[in-house]
C-alpha cells in the first residue's frame, strides 16, 4: 500500500490501537487517539508508568492499526518511535506540544492550570511515530463468485 494514501485515511479518524513490542518479542496493544500533522508524524498522549512508554524506550518502533467505521477497510502504519520528555513541571516545554495536541483533538480546555498540573502529575509524554510502512485495505474486494 502507498504510504501516503494510507496517511490520507488515517487524517480521517483520530482512534487507533497502537502496537509496541515487549521485551520478549510479543505484541501490547493499546486503544488510543492521535493527530496526524502535515508531515505525517503521528502524535500520541502517553503515560511514562505504562507498558508502551517502556516498550518504546526499549524498542523505538510502532505499528498504528486505523479502521473505518465499517470494520473492513483499514491501514496498519509501522514507523519509527520518538518519545518526548516526560511533563516535570507545569511549564516546561513538554506541556506545550501536551497542550497542541489536546487543543488538536478536543478544542480548549477549561482550566489550563489544571491540566498543567495532571499532566506533571500523570507523567505525561508525547509520542512520535513517523511512518516508514503501510499496509491495509481501503476497499472491500468483490464478493467471490461474482
Amino acid at each position: 500500500m502507498d504510504l501516503a494514501a494510507a496517511l490520507d485515511f488515517a487524517r480521517s479518524r483520530r482512534q487507533t490501537v497502537l502496537t509496541t513490542l515487549r521485551d520478549d518479542g510479543r505484541p501490547q496493544l493499546s486503544n488510543v487517539i492521535y493527530t496526524l500533522d502535515d508531515e505525517g508524524v503521528f502524535r500520541v498522549s502517553i503515560t511514562a508508568t505504562r507498558a508502551k512508554y517502556k516498550n518504546l524506550r526499549k524498542r523505538p518502533w510502532a505499528a498504528l492499526h486505523v479502521s473505518a467505521e465499517d470494520f473492513w477497510s483499514y491501514v496498519v502504519v509501522e514507523g519509527d518511535a520518538e518519545l518526548g520528555p516526560v511533563a516535570t513541571s507545569p511549564d516546561d516545554p513538554s506541556i506545550e506540544e501536551l497542550i497542541d495536541l489536546y487543543r488538536t483533538l478536543a478544542g480548549e480546555h477549561p482550566d489550563w492550570d489544571e491540566y498543567r498540573r495532571a499532566m506533571v502529575e500523570e507523567q505525561r509524554s508525547v509520542l512520535r511515530v513517523r511512518p516508514t510502512r503501510a499496509y491495509g485495505m481501503l476497499r472491500l474486494p468483490k464478493p467471490s463468485g461474482t
